[in-house]
């Protein structure tokens, strides 16, 4: 299929993927642990370490990348504009979806979440190498436009705005002991002012290759904990890891999402943000 379009959605089966591995414009990225790239990956696929995806400032720990690491974040994937980047993990598609979520914020939106990543793969028996791969440098590199940021982002003080007018749906990811603040990962413990709880893993489906639950059974639970999905949402877990994941599946049900990528060891850490401890009330 060197020539033709590349023709795929946002999730896709691992099948799917198999005749486009040879085109010229396909870009796969590996966000599985190290060990894991090394011993095997898809044909093709380049690694990309969790710490080129994220920015630290004193207080948050995955915030989006400034400027110049974004644009090395793009030289070292070696994409123009025309290309279509599919990504996976060995975890069931949280940094996959993070790496997505940082291409969208930068108005790139040709992007695939392999469903259920290398377990998925290898469960499909496709192939795979253990290879290091070189791709000859691309002439038409995409180049960071941070117009976009404003329609995936929001940042401290608009989101305190939102929370203190109860005018946003808030989509915690983390566990229930972080949300509760039994289990401490900042200087406070505990969630946002009208936080829904519903845990990012609790998407997956753990007997089928951590392939996603069909999107009905997760748009009922969703519903069923109070969420609106005619209204936007804003998802954020301790540093918009998990929450890549729930960025997808809220980008799959057709939901205006925004991610709070300073997230809870933002909010957490800092003294003037209102916190709540203890379970939703159903």
């Amino acid at each position: 299929m060197a020539g033709s379009e590349i023709n795929l959605g946002l999730l896709i089966e691992a099948e799917e993927l198999v005749p486009y591995l040879d085109h010229e414009l396909l870009r796969v990225v590996d966000l599985s642990r190290n060990s894991v790239y090394e011993q095997l990956h898809l044909p093709q696929a380049i690694a990309v370490r969790p710490a080129q995806l994220v920015r630290q400032d004193e207080l948050a720990m995955g915030l989006l990348p400034d400027e110049k690491q974004l644009q090395a974040l793009i030289e070292y994937l070696n994409i123009s504009p025309q290309h279509h980047v599919v990504v996976y993990d060995d975890e069931g598609g949280a940094w996959a979806g993070r790496l997505i979520w940082n291409l969208h914020c930068l108005g790139f939106t040709r992007t695939s979440l392999i469903n259920g990543g290398i377990h998925a793969w290898l469960a499909a028996g496709l192939p795979t190498t253990s290879e290091a791969v070189v791709h000859e440098p691309v002439s038409d590199l995409l180049k960071v436009d941070l117009s976009h940021v404003a329609d995936y982002q929001i940042g401290y003080p608009a989101l305190l705005s939102l929370v203190q007018q109860q005018a946003i749906q808030l989509w915690d990811c983390r566990t229930l002991d972080e949300y509760t603040g039994l289990r401490l990962a900042a200087r406070r413990g505990g969630h946002m002012p009208g936080a829904l709880h519903f845990e990012w893993s609790t998407a997956l489906n753990r007997e089928n290759h951590l392939k996603l639950h069909s999107f009905e059974r997760i748009q009922q639970r969703l519903t069923q904990l109070g969420f609106q999905f005619n209204q936007p949402v804003v998802i954020y877990c301790q540093s918009h890891h998990r929450s890549g994941l729930a960025y997808i599946v809220a980008r799959l049900l057709g939901w205006s999402v925004r991610a709070y990528d300073g997230a809870w060891s933002e909010w957490g850490n800092r003294l003037d943000s209102p916190v709540i401890t203890g379970e939703q009330p159903f």
